[in-house]
């Protein structure tokens, strides 16, 4: 009789040669042990809304970082900042945007309550004493990016009849709009405006 399947499989391993792993043995599951991490990481695929505000595939993310030991785990905490790059949602120049985030993030120990109670797309686990920082920071960046960026607060963006950037028209520009309830009046007025008077038509008294 063939054995059933494991209910939670091994996790896939993780590349050690990914700056987004991080080898945690020194930490030697003792609680109150903990480390600093300076690194700098490129995103595997671009972060964010293209033509809009993202990171780019292969930008750097800069990483500060404390890793502390518990009892449940590894207790990430610390900052990610990157450059995102993209065009103003007002008047449509180049936009480039300075993000930092901050990080506090569990990774529970196999075998552990927190473990055992939770699902992992809740609570990131540890892999042979590795945690893979990456689907923590770059959710929490994608949160952190503007849904409508802005070149400066006070942008005032387009001219909605021309498209030209109010910032480089003349004051006092505008387009004068006519009533569509009088254009065929102000047409035939102008029609009759380019006519000439007949001469010798009119009858004497």
């Amino acid at each position: 009789m063939s054995e059933n399947p494991a209910q939670n499989p091994r996790p896939a391993q993780l590349d050690d040669r990914s700056p987004w792993v991080v080898d945690t043995r020194e930490l030697g599951r003792r609680a109150g042990l903990s480390r600093e991490l300076r690194r700098s990481a490129p995103v595997p695929t671009s972060l964010g809304v293209p033509g809009v505000l993202e990171i780019r595939e292969g930008e750097p993310v800069e990483l500060d970082l404390m890793l502390e030991s518990v009892v449940e785990g590894v207790l990430v905490t610390g900052t990610a900042a990157a450059v995102a790059t993209g065009e103003c949602s007002r008047c449509l120049d180049p936009v480039t945007e300075n993000v930092e985030v901050d990080l506090t993030e569990l990774f529970a120990y196999p075998g552990s309550a927190t473990e055992e109670t939770t699902d992992e797309d809740e609570i990131p686990r540890l892999v042979d004493d590795r945690i893979d920082l990456e689907p923590t920071v770059r959710d929490a960046v994608v949160l952190a990016l503007p849904l409508a960026p802005l070149c400066r607060e006070d942008c005032p963006g387009l001219c909605i009849e021309c498209g030209v950037k109010w910032a480089d028209l003349e004051p006092g520009h505008g387009h004068e709009k006519i009533d569509p309830r009088w254009a065929a009046l102000v047409e035939r007025f102008d029609e009759n405006a380019g006519e000439k008077p007949a001469h010798g038509s009119g009858e004497q008294a």
